[in-house]
């Protein structure tokens, strides 16, 4: 792991962006950690990380958990009956739109 100050990194951006796909690159200021460069492989993988860190989509998980564990959740079978029902009312709004 290298560490380096915001201030460096302004100042070498491209020399930390290429030691990031050794190894993690802490930024700091003020001496305390606020950011982390490390290499993205695909989207994919940037797609992943922008999730794991998205507030928004957080919510979205501890409320589905939360409404899960207190109703109990669908079964199954009933769940894709439900999102192949969907589509298919979805399917006629889409083709009109074309």
């Amino acid at each position: 792991m290298k560490i380096a100050s915001v201030a460096d990194v302004k100042a070498n951006l491209s020399a930390y962006i290429k030691a990031s796909t050794d190894e993690l690159v802490v930024i700091t200021k003020n001496g305390k950690p606020v950011a982390v460069l490390l290499p993205m492989e695909d989207n994919d993988e940037l797609e992943r990380l922008a999730l794991a860190y998205s507030r928004r989509f957080q919510t979205i998980l501890h409320e589905a958990r939360e409404q899960f564990r207190t109703s109990g959740g669908i079964p199954h079978d009933d769940f894709w009956r439900e999102l192949e029902d969907e589509s298919k009312q979805q399917a006629p709004a889409q083709d009109n739109a074309a």
